[in-house]
């Protein structure tokens, strides 16, 4: 027996991709335990997640998340740009699409841009209202926890958006376990360190929820990012955020919508 797969990465946060738009390819109470042996880096292909991508009865395609902890996750803004390029590329969309999540519908626009492939798509608005979040002289959505300040929002998965003066000095390994598993979010959260590099800038490095380490990007984190930088004041409504994989361009003066690239590495098969 063989399974077609196709490996792609967005800003180096990187996805193996089941295509299941005509049959189901992986049962559904197999799905989780796929995700654990296949993004497994030594013993599997190797990847932050595993997507399934499938037709949808109410948008044009359906994207599933798996993630290396056997979790599936809401929703993942790389993860979203990279199912999009791969269903442009066979033919399933045109250059706009809608794709059903978990965190609700999101649309996307996709284009090359000579051989770059280029999406903007539509993301959860940030919510920063966390009842479960004691309240502080700066709302419920902002708490101190360990040495940090920490502030949560919500861009379709949880975030805590920590400013810093420099990411690099942060030991991130050891500083955002504390908060992931903090008691104020009953659900965990993924955990962003964010620089302002300029006016309109930032940089940040995120550890994901899921994978339990610090990936090379993250989309619903960087969305999350701006999202909370715009909502204090700092910056206005178009922000770019330098990932440690690379650039992602964050707008919000016609909602929330996020710019970047998704690559195809290779395809494959796998064997059993």
């Amino acid at each position: 027996m063989e399974i077609p797969f196709t490996k792609l990465h967005g800003n180096g946060n990187d996805f193996v991709l089941i295509d299941e738009y005509e049959k189901t390819v992986i049962p559904d109470d197999m799905k989780a335990q796929f995700a654990a042996l296949y993004c497994n880096r030594r013993f599997g292909i190797g990847a932050d997640g595993i997507l399934f991508l499938s037709k949808s009865t109410t948008c044009d395609i359906r994207m599933r998340i798996f993630q290396p902890d056997e979790s599936e996750a809401e929703m993942c803004g790389n993860g979203v740009r990279c199912l999009a390029k791969y269903a442009f590329d066979a033919g399933y969309v045109k250059e706009s699409c809608t794709v059903e999540t978990l965190a609700g519908e999101i649309s996307a626009a996709l284009a090359y841009a000579d051989d770059d492939f280029i999406a903007t798509i539509s993301m959860p608005t940030p919510k920063f209202r966390r009842t479960d979040i004691p309240a502080t002289g700066d709302g419920e959505y902002r708490e101190r926890i360990g040495e940090f300040d920490v502030y949560a929002a919500n861009t379709g998965v949880p975030h805590a958006v920590i400013l810093v003066d420099a990411v690099d000095s942060v030991d991130i390994a050891a500083a955002a376990p504390l908060i992931r598993h903090h008691a104020s979010f009953k659900n965990g959260a993924n955990v962003n360190f964010v620089q302002k590099t300029g006016d309109d800038s930032l940089r940040i490095r995120t550890f994901e929820r899921g994978v339990e380490e610090e990936t090379l990007s993250c989309g619903t984190g960087a969305t999350a990012s701006a999202g909370v930088v715009r909502h204090i004041g700092i910056m206005g409504d178009t922000i770019h955020v330098e990932t440690q994989g690379g650039p992602l361009t964050i707008h919000f003066a016609d909602g929330t919508k996020m710019e970047g690239p998704a690559v195809t590495v290779y395809t494959g098969l796998i064997t059993y």
